[in-house]
């Protein structure tokens, strides 16, 4: 190994160190509690050297959180191989989905980063690019099933295959976000389980975009 090569590896290798204690400073206390010099004594080096990988504390943010976006890409890919039925298929997109907020929820708290434009104008030009090109990825995936359904008549062709995925998205996203902020007052107050509702909510919506010939076939009986 050349010493080019050895010195990449070692860069490389510090930037993971950097993203794990990051990790952990983040999940523990959020973006706004947070501080470099907390993230630079987990990593055990000094605050400067975290600033000629990552610009500011947004960027460094946004770089685990494409942490998220990689598990969540890699979930929806694996459901796409379980089953050669497209229906079935996006059955499984959308429960991979829902079982990502369940098991990586600290992950999924800190896609809202892009809800909030005050802090992106600490993220530099490089960051957002990278996570815009890693944000696509997941669209161009869904989208792809999603067309895929529309050609073999399964799914409605009024609506283009990103509005359905916007749909499915902005929908589950929504109660997902009840369920992280105000699951035991739904439960306690109202008497609603949303953990149900969400499974619910993903199969109506999947209906509402079947085409009419096969939501009939689903109805229709089988016969022995």
């Amino acid at each position: 190994m050349g010493i080019h090569e050895r010195k990449e590896r070692e860069k490389e290798q510090r930037r993971e160190e950097i993203l794990q204690a990051a990790t952990k400073v983040f999940f523990e206390k959020g973006l706004q509690v947070a501080t470099m010099d907390e993230i630079a004594d987990a990593a055990e080096l000094s605050k400067g050297t975290l600033y000629l990988y990552y610009k500011s504390k947004e960027d460094l943010y946004l770089g685990v959180m494409s942490i998220g976006i990689d598990i969540l890409y890699d979930m929806f890919l694996k459901a796409t191989e379980r089953t050669a039925s497209t229906l079935e298929t996006l059955r499984s997109f959308s429960r991979a989905f829902v079982e990502f907020f369940r098991t990586h929820r600290d992950y999924y708290r800190m896609f809202h980063f892009f809800q909030n434009p005050q802090l992106h104008k600490q993220v530099s030009d490089e960051m957002k690019e990278y996570c815009r090109t890693n944000n696509q990825k997941l669209w161009d995936l869904a989208t792809k099933i999603l067309q895929r359904g529309v050609d073999e008549g399964l799914l409605r062709k009024d609506l283009a295959p990103i509005e359905m995925a916007f749909l499915v998205w902005s929908t589950s996203n929504s109660i997902m976000m009840q369920i992280d902020f105000q699951q035991m007052h739904w439960r306690n107050h109202i008497g609603l389980d949303l953990d149900h509702m969400l499974e619910k909510a993903n199969e109506l919506l999947l209906e509402t975009l079947l085409t009419e010939d096969a939501r009939a076939k689903l109805e229709r009986p089988t016969v022995a």
